[in-house]
């Protein structure tokens, strides 16, 4: 039996709905002029740039949204699989900052800052995905959105979770896609990543937002509806408040998105929180923080789609026991309630800063969680009367055959990061943080980058060179040339 934990039952899954329905037709929803058209012809009345959906509309759109789909690693395997009660973590995404491993103190991240956390993350089994997770400070902001996801595909075999943050970079991002993919027919038919899209709260999809969704639908690439009620601030108090905002924000994303695709695949998530009456922040280690992305995935699970939510982040700006405890419990939760993708992990300060170190450490709380959820399985013929009969009531179980054969089905065994005795450097005790140190050292040591096919690698990088030019960056940071073995490529 897979452990479950669910926090709304049927009748208020259908009262969320009931009430999710009524808000896109009344007050109905802010659309921009992008796809006013295309509503109108599916329609639904559109006023002052409000579209007011018909609840049976809203309805038939949502049963063509794909129930499941699958990300795609570089060799064309399936890695990430949206879809049903399976599980999934990316680290955190878009940060500013990274918390200094030897200062201890945020500063603006670079290329190499994120190059190192995509290493790291590359070695790591708890995360089947990556994801574009820090703003590189040393690169014009004019291609930012895509140089980051340069940097990804350059280093990292794995799926990944991005998004275009400024305007005119979603095609860019598709086309750098399509070039490691082999053409934007292998990228649709074997996605290798997917692209979160945001309305603003409450009830607005913006002409950003509206135009990402058309297009991701269009192209074919799977869009992740990310929608960020703040209870108490721009969306109800209540927490089944936003649960329904949530919802309505959903399905009024889900219905643009279908309307110019049928069929395209897309993801019911977001980042909701609370807002903190004393503090004026969102603090998304907060218990009731989590509890919001808990019941937005149910409903979401509810009508059959594949969900999405942020959670395994902290709200402390180092690294400390609030900041993992907060992290740890919300993994737990998030996997106990089957959510298909959860993000944040690496992430403190509300979700302004990113963390190395932090990231390997939650890699341990999230190996906990999938343990977790594995259950309990009988394995044998019998459960322990078999056992008994070898070694009666002398209890010397280690020296089994079954002992030997399934101790490491039954345990999970952490990285030398989770003190359990383990001998120690010169007679001292290292704390988590030197511990986690260590770890990240030793796993960027061990990583070794696969190339792509000469083809695609010269076309990437021409694609870069020719882009960068334009805004005057004179190198690509943080990417080797593996023609000239040196640590930038310069621009001739």
């Amino acid at each position: 039996m897979r452990p479950r934990l669910e926090l709304l039952d049927k009748a208020l899954i259908e009262r969320v709905l009931e009430e999710a329905f009524q808000l896109i037709e009344d007050p109905g929803v802010r659309v921009a002029p992008y796809v006013e058209d295309l509503l109108r012809a599916a329609g639904i009345s559109v006023a002052d740039g409000v579209a007011h959906i018909p609840e049976v509309l809203a309805r038939r759109l949502l049963d063509l949204a794909p129930r499941g789909f699958c990300l795609y690693d570089r060799l064309g395997k399936p890695a990430v699989h949206y879809s049903g009660d399976s599980v999934h973590f990316d680290p955190g995404s878009s940060c500013l900052n990274i918390l200094d491993p030897e200062t201890q103190e945020p500063r603006p991240a670079v290329a190499n800052d994120l190059v190192r956390l995509v290493q790291v993350t590359e070695m790591l089994p708890q995360f089947a995905a990556q994801s574009t997770a820090m703003v590189c400070n040393d690169v014009p902001a004019e291609i930012g959105d895509w140089y980051r996801l340069l940097l990804v595909l350059w280093y990292s075999e794995k799926p990944v979770v991005t998004g275009a943050f400024s305007a005119g970079s979603l095609h860019t991002l598709i086309d750098l896609l399509a070039i490691e993919s082999g053409g934007r027919e292998a990228l649709r038919k074997n996605p290798r990543a997917i692209f979160d899209v945001c309305p603003s709260p409450p009830l607005n999809w913006s002409e950003f937002a509206s135009q990402n969704l058309v297009d991701l639908a269009r192209a074919g690439v799977p869009a992740e509806i990310v929608s960020m009620p703040m209870a108490g601030a721009t969306a109800p108090v209540t927490l089944v408040g936003s649960v329904v905002q949530h919802a309505a924000e959903c399905i009024s994303g889900i219905t643009i998105h279908q309307l110019a695709q049928p069929g395209a695949p897309i993801v019911w998530g977001g980042a909701p929180a609370i807002f903190d009456m004393r503090t004026g922040r969102t603090p998304m280690g907060a218990i009731e923080t989590a509890m919001l992305d808990l019941a937005c995935s149910q409903v979401g699970k509810y009508l059959g789609l594949p969900t999405h939510a942020y959670l395994v982040a902290g709200d402390s700006r180092v690294i400390d026991a609030q900041v993992e405890m907060e992290s740890g419990i919300s993994a737990v939760l998030g996997a106990l309630a089957g959510i298909n993708m959860i993000s944040g992990a690496g992430m403190l300060d509300f979700l302004a800063c990113h963390s190395i170190e932090k990231l390997v450490i939650d890699a341990e709380a999230i190996a906990s969680a999938q343990r977790l959820i594995e259950g309990i399985q009988p394995r044998g013929i019998s459960l322990a009367v078999d056992v008994f009969a070898q070694t009666g009531l002398q209890g010397d179980f280690l020296k089994l055959k079954e002992t030997r054969t399934l101790f490491r089905k039954e345990q999970h065994f952490p990285s030398a990061v989770i003190d359990r005795g383990f001998s120690t450097r010169e007679g001292t005790s290292a704390d988590i943080l030197q511990r986690a140190r260590h770890r990240v050292d030793e796993l960027v040591s061990s990583y070794e980058r696969h190339p792509l096919p000469d083809d695609r690698e010269r076309e990437l990088i021409d694609f870069a060179l020719q882009d960068a030019k334009q805004v005057g960056l004179e190198r690509l940071p943080g990417i080797l040339d593996p023609a000239y073995a040196r640590d930038q490529i310069v621009i001739p």
